[in-house]
């Protein structure tokens, strides 16, 4: 009789039967395993939060006093005979893996990941480890041939170029990427010796949890800490709603861009109306999730949000157990609006129920 699987689809999300938890889900319960924060995987109103250690500042910057159990990368615990550890996805800082084990199942649940060349990953976050598994459940946000990203150094390289010939031409540039983890990467790998950097009201939260953690960002500043003549050789980092904002407009006659991976498409970039569109993704593209659903040696594997059929037909091809779950994750294109900061989130949720807290094992 086959084993039952490790994670089924329920209205609430994806469910662990035997440790009854569940991995990022979209409505409130008990007991909740969160791959990372932002806003579609790590909600409002559980009961009780384990997630990775290396992201608890950033968790609690947008959920506020919630009960969390920060654990180590690669730590294990277990939790009514679950084996549970985490392991780095390189999305954003603390996104993880989930790893579970039992009854002689091995299964990972990727959450968002991205997967780096040699010498070029996200340098404000540690890069995506492959755990052999044999059930592999994996995102497909850029599923398609078509998004196949260019070495990360070329984009700086061109980023820092707009920047540079918008500098001498007294304007500023205007950079827009989600607050959470896109800012962080951008500020992480331009040339901050070009000119001053202005953060917008949204990411520099993220920026304090990205420095407590350890990570090495640039300086940066409010926009009314400058004077007109350091704003026009400035790089402003914004979110995408800043766009055509009263904020925005403080910068007068300034050259805008959109980093994201959907940049890939002309079409997206007219749609956004910008001067520039730099790809930019903190998702794997179609190489990097072939590379990571080899190096997992999973025999089965479940694609979630993106282009699941097309993902699902591919893996059929190369002779694996191959299926989709439908889930109610996003897809990168717009950014939710910010409706929880810090400890004023705390109101709202429930007192804590149940726990996950394990045995600790090696």
């Amino acid at each position: 009789m086959p084993a039952a699987d490790l994670i089924v689809q329920r209205p609430e999300g994806l469910y662990c039967p035997p440790g009854d938890f569940y991995i990022d889900p979209w409505r409130p319960v008990e007991r909740a395993v969160i791959t990372h924060a932002h806003a579609d995987h790590a909600r409002m109103g559980h009961g009780h939060y384990l997630a990775a250690a290396r992201g608890e500042g950033v968790l609690r910057a947008r959920l506020g006093d919630i009960a969390l159990q920060a654990l180590p990368y690669g730590e294990t615990i277990e939790h009514r005979g679950v084996r549970l550890s985490l392991h780095p996805a390189g999305h954003v800082l603390g996104s993880a893996q989930v790893r579970l084990a039992h009854g002689g199942q091995v299964w990972v649940a990727s959450g968002d990941y991205f997967v780096s060349g040699a010498g070029d990953g996200n340098l404000s976050c540690e890069p995506f480890e492959p755990v052999a598994c044999d059930c592999f459940i994996t995102e497909s946000t850029f599923g398609l041939p078509i998004y196949r990203w260019a070495p990360q150094r070329e984009v700086y390289a061109d980023i820092n170029a707009w920047w540079q010939a918008n500098a001498a031409a007294g304007r500023a540039s205007l950079l827009m990427g989600y607050s959470f983890g896109k800012a962080q990467r951008i500020l992480a790998g331009v040339d901050a010796r070009i000119g001053p950097i202005v953060v917008h009201g949204a990411v520099e939260p993220l920026n304090r949890a990205y420095r407590d953690a350890g990570v090495a960002l640039p300086p940066t500043h409010r926009v009314d800490e400058l004077d007109k003549a350091a704003l026009s050789r400035a790089l402003v980092v914004a979110p995408p709603s800043a766009q055509g904002s009263a904020w925005a407009r403080r910068f007068g006659d300034a050259s805008d861009a959109f980093a994201s991976g959907w940049m890939q498409l002309r079409g997206a970039r007219r749609r956004r109306a910008v001067d520039r569109g730099f790809v930019l993704s903190d998702h794997a593209d179609w190489p990097g999730l072939q590379q990571a659903i080899r190096a997992t040696g999973a025999t089965r594997v479940i694609v979630t949000h993106g282009y699941e059929a097309v993902m699902v037909r591919w893996l059929a091809e190369q002779g694996l157990q191959a299926e989709a779950f439908r889930t109610e994750y996003g897809d990168e294109r717009e950014e939710p609006a910010e409706t929880h900061t810090g400890a004023g989130a705390a109101a709202t949720a429930p007192a804590p129920v149940g726990t996950l807290e394990g045995t600790g094992a090696a």
